[in-house]
């Protein structure tokens, strides 16, 4: 789907702002190619949430934590869309100091970083989140909660948890599933090894209960962005989709 696309059809469903993926423009991408993409979301009114610089990132493979040893680029890439976050990725302790490094970088800019809540990283439970934040300790790095990787993990991703994330929360992605020992689908995580399940519509119960999640959120003062981080589902056409999820969280903004 070309940028132009998807940016119509975003704002169609009444969507403000995307989520910047290397699938559509990354650190690879020609810098014409940027200034054109930049253009496209210029013409929609629509803004830059965050941006994910490459597929290491989106795969959270061990290339990810590469982009902490060359920020500069990223970081450029973020301020060509006038994005205030950029999307990192950390696997081992020793990325902890260039989690740092980078975060000043990105300070000197008044930009953020952070991390997403994901199998396979530093940043797969609860425990593991709080300790690596606190060990990288630097005010512009923190999180983008994702209620559906702590689930996989077998994390509470409920008020308690929320509280004690709050002072990180930079971001908030949402999908949601359902755990099935005969999913169609399977993530391998380090805590509890491969785990089945299914993707459900966003909008569809026996899920992910998002209702505690909301309410937590605006209990602790949550005010940033809701990214809709939900793939099609097999009986939905890919616009019917789009548009049920903003009705979704349009019904469900946090007061």
């Amino acid at each position: 789907m070309s940028l132009e696309t998807l940016a119509s059809r975003a704002v169609s469903a009444g969507y403000g702002a995307l989520c910047m993926r290397a699938s559509q423009v990354g650190v690879h991408s020609d810098p014409t190619a940027v200034r054109e993409a930049a253009g496209v979301l210029q013409k929609y009114g629509l803004k830059v949430t965050m941006v994910t610089g490459d597929f290491d990132i989106v795969y959270n493979n061990d290339a990810g934590p590469g982009c902490l040893r060359r920020i500069t680029r990223y970081l450029d890439l973020a301020q060509a869309f006038d994005a205030p976050l950029l999307r990192v990725a950390l696997k081992t302790q020793g990325d902890i100091p260039w989690a740092q490094r980078a975060a000043d970088e990105a300070a000197e800019r008044g930009l953020k970083l952070a991390h997403q809540c994901h199998t396979q990283s530093l940043f797969e439970t609860v425990d593991g989140i709080l300790r690596t934040l606190r060990l990288i300790n630097r005010p512009n790095f923190g999180l983008i909660f994702e209620p559906a990787n702590l689930e996989l993990c077998g994390q509470s991703y409920g008020p308690d948890t929320i509280r004690c994330l709050a002072p990180w929360l930079f971001n908030v992605y949402l999908q949601n599933q359902v755990l099935k020992p005969d999913g169609k689908l399977t993530l391998l995580t380090w805590c509890r090894g491969p785990v089945p399940f299914d993707l459900l519509p966003l909008h569809q119960p026996g899920g992910l209960d998002f209702s505690a999640v909301f309410e937590a959120l605006a209990a602790n003062g949550y005010d940033g962005a809701l990214t809709v981080h939900q793939a099609q589902s097999e009986h939905e056409e890919v616009g019917e989709m789009i548009r049920a999820a903003a009705d979704y969280l349009r019904q469900r903004q946090l007061s």
